[in-house]
């Protein structure tokens, strides 16, 4: 069975490639095109993003992906998300002056509530967090995804630890729960579209 797909870790020269696959896995991302609905913005900014919401897994070396990068998952374990205090705050403004650049004045607090009402679930306990997993349009249905979360729930399971995500798609909620992944909440601001905050418990 030499031919099946095998996830690997994402090697820090491919970085970039990694997160290309996420740029177009998210194209139709309900939640990322509100944030950024126009094409050539997204194009340009899009990278920087997703860099700043799930690049601490290439630090932590839980950045993975299958079959040439068909897909990625950015997980970060636990003690990597927030590094130390400067790190964290660092990052925090970074992320912030790069929304403020982004975003139209008149939808950044609405774009900056959505953001900080997610991060408000986050676990309190040391848990896996699945910020951002994609696939490649031209391989999906092929169970690239499928492979990325077993790959990386098997290391939750063997550290006897939970997982957390945010489902930015509804339509990928049942593929989550499939998973073992239950919705905590809701949330949604006058605008947004509807984000879930799944929670796996550890087993």
């Amino acid at each position: 069975m030499s031919d099946m797909p095998r996830v690997r870790a994402v090697a820090h020269a491919d970085k970039e490639k990694a997160l290309y696959t996420i740029i177009v896995a998210f194209a139709a991302d309900p939640l990322t095109r509100w944030v950024l609905p126009q094409a050539d913005r997204y194009l340009t900014y899009g990278i920087r993003i997703f860099d700043a919401f799930g690049g601490a897994a290439f630090a932590a070396g839980t950045a993975y992906e299958v079959s040439g990068f068909a897909g990625v998952a950015l997980w970060v374990p636990p003690g990597h998300e927030d590094g130390d205090e400067a790190a964290q705050e660092a990052a925090q403004e970074a992320f912030g002056q790069t929304l403020q650049e982004i975003v139209a004045p008149e939808r950044l607090d609405e774009v900056t509530r959505v953001l900080d009402e997610m991060q408000s679930y986050h676990p309190l306990e040391p848990c896996w967090y699945l910020p951002l997993i994609g696939v490649d349009p031209r391989y999906q249905g092929q169970g690239c995804g499928a492979k990325l979360m077993k790959y990386a729930l098997a290391q939750c399971d063997a550290q006897g630890l939970p997982a957390y995500l945010e489902s930015s798609n509804p339509a990928n909620i049942t593929l989550y729960e499939r998973h073992g992944f239950e919705l905590m909440g809701r949330i949604q601001s006058a605008s947004s579209p509807p984000v879930h905050p799944m929670y796996r418990a550890a087993r």
